[in-house]
């Protein structure tokens, strides 16, 4: 990256002129107005800082004239720890990795907070942290370029593969999120993108306009697209979400592109044709490919079907890794019970019971997504964390990831030293090797590790 406007080095007074850059630093020239805090800002994604403040303290220290805030315009700055040029690797693992995750918002994960949380997740005894690319609300988390992303002021992850490499030096595996046909800021600027009203104009679902066209293949381009941005910046999984279409709304008004260009298909094939096209493309990245499917597909209900396209065994030929949402309390009226969230073993169960039965043979892993909330139950607590994992690992689930949408998991720290100990019952410990190790395997065996 070059430097900002005004930033570049120039000839410094007579005082600066005999600093001279040490390898792996920059000096910057001071602008007239410009702050401590302004200078961070810019140069935090060009450092091997993490945060904001670990950067300023090094300023400070490297330069220690700086008495306040405004540093004397025209004056050179010595900027410690820099690197302009960035490239991370995936880390290639197999499919059957047991992953241990937690989700964190773009947000979240692009703040000192967020790191906090990774190390504590980490020293718990996880190895994986799912994270935002594109959540459902279309705002992205990084720069990326693409024609069809939204401009935005700032972006939570500036620097992508730094932050991988700050997921690789812990030790974790980096799952990187998308949602994909869910998605308020593509269609706001882009209304031809979203799903059609037969009445005219855009279709809204529930009066909300959120949804873009999942047939539309502008919308798998733009989605893939992220996903090969991801990839090749060091991310290891690409797991999509929203792989559907809209359950909820006037369906007999929404109007799909496939209807008119592919009169023989159904919302199903729709979806099973974008996964062949996102698998086919991701694949010479060697990063996996794993999916969210609601977990009331499993009942294979033919109306839940219909509207959403998630046909289960399908989509199974399409990824490595199917995460089922199994929730217990989102399982409403289901079953008989008045109380689903306070039965989180019989739907762990019953949900992974279905799902290994309908993708039977098709060599598909099964890592569910956890309930780490106390929404509709009384009973959230340390053992219902462990709970939901002994009993999804008994049906057959490989792994696990942990939801909270506050990134509050204070119950899953507290289970895991109890599920280290018994790794019979909970998990098998698996972990991440380095880059090296891997690609040695690799070369070893002829053939990529997964």
């Amino acid at each position: 990256m070059s430097s900002a406007p005004g930033h570049d080095v120039k000839a410094a007074p007579s005082a600066a002129q005999s600093r001279i850059p040490a390898p792996d630093t920059k000096l910057h020239t001071v602008a007239k107005g410009e702050s401590v805090p302004g200078i961070v800002h810019h140069y935090l994604p060009l450092t091997t800082f993490l945060t904001g403040s670990e950067l300023e303290r090094a300023i400070r220290t490297a330069n220690p004239e700086i008495k306040g805030l405004w540093p004397k315009p025209g004056s050179e700055i010595l900027i410690p720890s820099y690197r302009e040029n960035w490239a991370e690797k995936s880390v290639p693992i197999s499919k059957n990795f047991e992953v241990r995750a937690i989700y964190l918002t773009g947000t979240m994960a692009g703040s000192a907070k967020g790191l906090d949380i990774i190390r504590k997740w980490r020293e718990a005894g996880g190895n994986s942290v799912v994270f935002d690319i594109k959540d459902s609300d279309g705002s992205v988390s990084v720069p990326t370029g693409l024609p069809l992303a939204p401009e935005q002021k700032s972006y939570p992850i500036r620097n992508l593969p730094k932050f991988t490499a700050f997921l690789h030096a812990q030790g974790l595996h980096s799952i990187a999120r998308i949602a994909v046909f869910r998605d308020d800021a593509l269609v706001t600027r882009h209304p031809e993108l979203a799903v059609q009203s037969h009445k005219g104009g855009a279709w809204r679902e529930n009066g909300k306009l959120v949804w873009t066209d999942s047939s539309n293949p502008k919308v798998w381009e733009y989605n893939i697209g992220l996903a090969k941005f991801a990839a090749s910046n060091g991310v290891d999984e690409i797991q999509f979400d929203y792989v559907r279409f809209p359950a909820e709304g006037d369906q007999k008004d929404a109007k799909f592109l496939f209807e008119a260009q592919h009169p023989d298909w159904k919302r199903a094939d729709a979806i099973t044709n974008f996964l062949k096209q996102a698998q086919l493309e991701l694949k010479p990245s060697g990063v996996l490919f794993s999916l969210d499917v609601f977990g009331v597909m499993a009942w294979q209900r033919p109306i839940d079907l219909s509207h959403t396209g998630q046909d289960i065994p399908q989509m199974a030929r399409y990824c490595d890794v199917l995460s089922p949402m199994i929730y217990p309390s989102h399982f409403f009226g289901m079953d008989g019970y008045t109380s689903p969230g306070d039965a989180p073993e019989h739907f762990i169960g019953e949900s992974m019971a279905r799902f290994e039965k309908v993708t039977v043979s098709s060599g598909v892993v099964l890592r569910p997504w956890l309930q780490a909330f106390g929404w509709k139950t009384k009973t959230y607590s340390p053992e219902y964390i462990r709970i939901q994992v002994a009993v999804s690992r008994g049906k057959g689930g490989n792994g696990f990831l942990f939801w909270n949408a506050n990134n509050d998991y204070s119950k899953p720290y507290s289970a895991m030293p109890e599920m280290r100990q018994d790794k019979a019952k909970y998990f098998r410990g698996d972990e991440v090797k380095s880059y090296a190790e891997t690609s040695k395997t690799a070369n070893r065996d002829g053939k990529a590790a997964n």
